[in-house]
């Protein structure tokens, strides 16, 4: 009986949930009183998440009903968390922006749909999540445990529902507006539900239940917003001016506006292609019985007109319609880069050369080398600091632009391994699969993804008001210096593993926290001479260093994804 109740105890205490605790409280110690309903809920959500996590790993039929990764946690509690922790991180900085007239309350307002909207959906998969373990309880025999727990769970849902209610009736004008923004935050819910099905069905094996949430949410997140400016912007001209005025969000950059439909065009792309070839391969059934599908020519042939029309065409001129783009989002673009050539293009022939360099030289140690396939990956984490971090220096709007686009090229192409279109499909799967580990799969390569995302979203976040001069730095620091030398170091030297089960040693962490501090008593200084405005104590940053060091150290999810949000969210603070 001691056996079991030890087991128990020990099992509800984790690495990853105690650093998940550690980061929640350190925003939470952070908020000013305004924000005290956004605590609470985040707390609610937190605390379900946690509820959550412990009921579905000793439910082992939800995590292979989802087909989730295998040798992975469930990652609940860090994938409930992140995204609105982040967001979260933001309302705090605003606040400070808004006490001394940097910002306006209309972006506090933005953001605070924007939080409400991430944690609806994150709220939303958590209850359908306790919904299928409750159904699956019933076939078996409920344990009063897992009664105690569902009760538990719907209850802090009913007190989420009325915090959310709470702050979004501060930021609203009458009833009426309180009860649309109830019910877009109901949508998003019901979105992320129906989205995550989608995801784990289509790609199974590819992620946990925890990083699934995250893309999620982000996805649903970002389509809100794609999809709220639109509305308004169709409202705006039906209804006349004088009658009703209707807004959405705040004023975005150039940038920010292409950026936006290039990855959202991308990843509807393949929707579009399927009922294209469907169309065709219709007709191609009307005029000849016997023949079922295209042949490989004709699909290539139609998934590069497809392809050119949709991203030429179609999504400009949603940008144009939607932002009032004065002239077509590639001209805009051309002239951005010739506005200041020698620097820009100087910059574009610097990344390429480093590419194909880098891409050339490792590609031929992972076919003859023993070298361990983990390190192999890490030197393009160190590759991703030498192009970023001079651009980020240097050229940050141009850096805004160039993740944008080598974003929007990696969904193309991996949209073409996916598909095997011919000639580049089968080739660029067999050089993918060079470079993948057991957190990928021939369904759906991730790696490159994260990483160029957990570098490129810290820098995105920090557009507008921004006290914070290392938050930007987030994504390159934690990944390329912090991740890379923990790798190196713990592989090398490293001998107190952390778990018994787990890899990750002491000496890699102190390596990882240690180095990435060392690099900031460097970029401190410089970023100083430039002109930036530092308010961060040195105190502040250890804790955010360390508490994402101990992060990496613990969490069995895909690093790439959640450490960056996690290390930005506490920089902001």
């Amino acid at each position: 009986m001691k056996t079991a109740t030890t087991t128990t105890a020990t099992s509800l205490v984790t690495g990853e949930r105690v650093v998940v605790a550690v980061v929640v409280s350190r925003i939470l110690l952070s908020l000013p009183l305004s924000l005290i309903s956004h605590g609470f809920s985040l707390f609610l959500l937190c605390f379900s998440a946690f509820l959550v996590e412990i009921r579905a790993e000793n439910s082992p039929f939800l995590l292979s009903c989802f087909s989730a990764r295998r040798g992975a946690s469930s990652g609940i509690l860090l994938g409930a968390v992140t995204l609105p922790a982040v967001m979260m991180s933001k309302l705090v900085q605003l606040t400070r922006a808004i006490s001394i007239h940097e910002a306006e309350q209309d972006e506090l307002a933005h953001v605070t749909m924007q939080y409400w909207a991430a944690s609806a959906s994150c709220c939303a998969i958590l209850i359908y999540l306790t919904v299928i373990m409750s159904q699956t309880g019933k076939a078996e025999s409920l344990s009063s445990s897992s009664v105690w727990l569902t009760r538990v769970s719907l209850s802090g849902t009913v007190l989420y529902g009325v915090a959310c209610f709470v702050s979004l009736s501060m930021i609203s004008h009458t009833g009426l507006n309180t009860s649309l923004k109830m019910f877009w935050m109901l949508f998003h819910g019901l979105a992320a539900v129906k989205l995550i099905r989608h995801l784990l069905s289509t790609f199974p094996s590819c992620a946990s239940i925890g990083e699934a949430l995250l893309v999620t949410s982000g996805l649903v997140l970002y389509f809100g917003d794609f999809l709220a400016c639109t509305i308004a912007k169709i409202f705006e001209k039906l209804i006349p001016v004088d009658l009703v005025s209707i807004s959405y969000g705040i004023r975005r950059t150039e940038t920010g506006i292409i950026v936006q439909g290039l990855l959202l065009g991308l990843l509807l792309f393949p929707m579009v292609f399927r009922f294209t070839l469907h169309i065709y391969e219709s007709s191609l059934r009307k005029r000849d019985a016997q023949q079922r599908n295209c042949s490989v020519t004709a699909k290539s042939v139609l998934f590069v007109i497809s392809l050119i029309f949709f991203m030429v065409v179609a999504v400009p001129s949603w940008m144009q319609f939607v932002h009032d783009f004065n002239q077509h989002p590639f001209l805009w673009v051309l002239t951005f880069v010739f506005s200041e050539p020698l620097k820009r293009l100087s910059l574009c022939i610097y990344w390429v050369l480093l590419i194909v360099v880098s891409v050339s030289r490792f590609y031929n140690i992972s076919r003859s080398s023993k070298v361990e396939r983990i390190l192999l990956r890490k030197y393009y984490h160190l590759m991703a600091v030498l192009m970023f971090l001079p651009a980020l220096v240097l050229q940050p709007k141009f850096l805004d632009l160039a993740f944008g686009a080598a974003l929007a090229v990696f969904v193309a192409l991996e949209i073409i391994r996916i598909w095997r279109i011919h000639p580049l499909g089968e080739p660029l799967h067999q050089f993918m699969n060079a470079f993948t580990d057991h957190r990928d799969s021939e369904h759906l390569i991730v790696s490159h993804f994260s990483l160029l995302l957990g570098c490129a979203l810290p820098i995105w976040m920090s557009s507008g008001f921004n006290d914070r001069a290392l938050s930007p730095f987030a994504g390159i620091l934690s990944l390329g210096i912090g991740d890379t030398m923990a790798s190196m170091v713990g592989h090398k030297y490293g001998v107190l593993r952390w778990s018994k089960t787990g890899k990750k040693t002491v000496e890699g962490t102190a390596a990882g926290i240690t180095s990435v501090m060392a690099v900031c008593f460097v970029l401190v200084p410089v970023l100083a001479s430039m002109g930036y405005i530092l308010s961060q104590g040195w105190w502040s940053l250890f804790v955010a260093v360390t508490a994402t060091g101990m992060l990496e150290a613990y969490t069995a999810q895909l690093d790439n994804a959640f450490i960056p949000l996690v290390f930005y969210s506490l920089l902001c603070l």
